[in-house]
């Protein structure tokens, strides 16, 4: 994600910031701009609303803004909602249908390391034009998610169903996530890493199933019509199959089933625009070692312009990851990108990305009663 400056002095922001460094101006996320901004009580007004803090030559914006009640009343959110918006709750964190217990204390931080990596996910998926930023009436647009901790002889399993993301909380615990990854023989897991693979399984519905585009599908990933709970069981029994998967795979896991291949690719291209919208916001120039190229290319911004040809992201793309994984060296860490993209690979990626892309028509909604919510908590998205 690129990095932003403060409307009031131009310091650079992060995206999880509240105050700027330099100026101590309030900042909050706009998600009609997708945009971090300086921000300041509305003079005279109601206590409530606030709007941009622009340097004084510049005529202040009419627009005005609440800040979600997340943050107000918890502390765990930087999104501003629209004054006109009715819902209390930002298009982000209304997207959340059930908390975790916050009686307990650890599970706040758990909720909040959740929604920072939901922020940045609901950012990507704004990005390319797959989730509304201002949706009508204080609804909300994308998947639901539900956040949940183990009860005794109640284990929660991260998935997707009809729509609703379920994570289990325990996963922002990184000494828990940790023992799984390496009792799974994972090379990576975050917990964004996990929300992109589960937001996967969402857009299939509507890019695949709805989209009309099943036949491709299958002639790229597999039928996906073949038993999903036998095919994880045998993965896990036996691990991936063939012994030669990297050669049209993204990883061990995605050889498992036809949906679970569509699931961790499309949460490799995600993370590939992220990073290169983040190297683009820094002008990084990037050219290995020894190459044949005579002058270092300007990593470009992903999201900006035309939609850019896919093979120029894997062309920036390659380089950009052999320096991340050699700084990564340098301070002695393991590579945060353990990845080698085979062609194979690189084809899925292409049909990830053509299928975003493409232009189509609003989707229906999915049914999430099917799931069935089993009550919510303070905090969570009103019904």
């Amino acid at each position: 994600m690129k990095t932003f400056r403060c409307d009031h002095c131009g310091h650079p922001l992060f995206f999880e910031n509240v105050q700027c460094l330099q100026c101590g101006s309030a900042l909050a996320f706009l998600p009609h701009r997708l945009a971090l901004c300086a921000v300041e009580p509305v003079p005279g007004g109601d206590a409530a609303l606030w709007r941009r803090r622009l340097p004084r030559r510049r005529r202040a914006e009419a627009r005005h803004y609440r800040l979600c009640r997340n943050h107000t009343e918890k502390q765990a959110c930087n999104f501003a909602v629209p004054a006109e918006d009715p819902n209390p709750l930002c298009v982000s964190c209304r997207l959340t249908r059930i908390l975790p217990d916050l009686s307990i204390a650890q599970n706040h931080e758990r909720w909040y390391r959740i929604e920072v990596s939901k922020r940045r996910l609901f950012y990507t998926l704004a990005k390319l034009g797959l989730v509304a930023v201002t949706p009508p009436r204080g609804e909300r647009d994308g998947p639901v998610f539900e956040f949940l901790a183990d009860l005794p002889g109640q284990t929660i399993l991260t998935g997707h169903c009809a729509g609703v993301i379920t994570l289990n909380v325990a996963e922002a615990d990184d000494t828990e996530r940790v023992r799984r990854r390496l009792a799974l023989h994972e090379p990576y897991r975050t917990l964004l890493g996990h929300l992109r693979h589960e937001s996967g399984h969402y857009y299939w519905d509507r890019l695949i199933l709805n989209g009309r585009r099943i036949d491709a599908f299958r002639d790229m990933f597999g039928d996906e019509r073949a038993d999903y709970g036998r095919a994880l069981d045998a993965y896990y029994a036996s691990g991936a199959a063939p012994v030669d998967w990297q050669a049209a795979h993204v990883s061990a896991y995605a050889t498992s089933h036809p949906w679970e291949d569509w699931a961790e690719t499309w949460a490799h291209y995600l993370h590939m625009v992220d990073l290169l919208e983040t190297a683009s916001s820094y002008s990084t120039r990037v050219v290995v070692p020894g190459s044949d190229a005579d002058e270092a290319e300007e990593v470009a911004n992903p999201f900006e312009g035309h939609i850019r040809d896919f093979d120029q992201l894997v062309q920036q793309w390659i380089p950009l990851t052999l320096l991340l994984n050699s700084l990564n060296r340098s301070l002695g860490q393991d590579d945060a990108y353990p990845f080698a993209l085979t062609s194979g690979a690189l084809k899925k990626l292409r049909f990830v990305h053509d299928a975003i892309h493409a232009p189509r028509n609003g989707a229906a909604k999915a049914d999430v009663s099917s799931c069935g919510a089993r009550g919510t908590t303070p905090g969570a998205s009103p019904p």
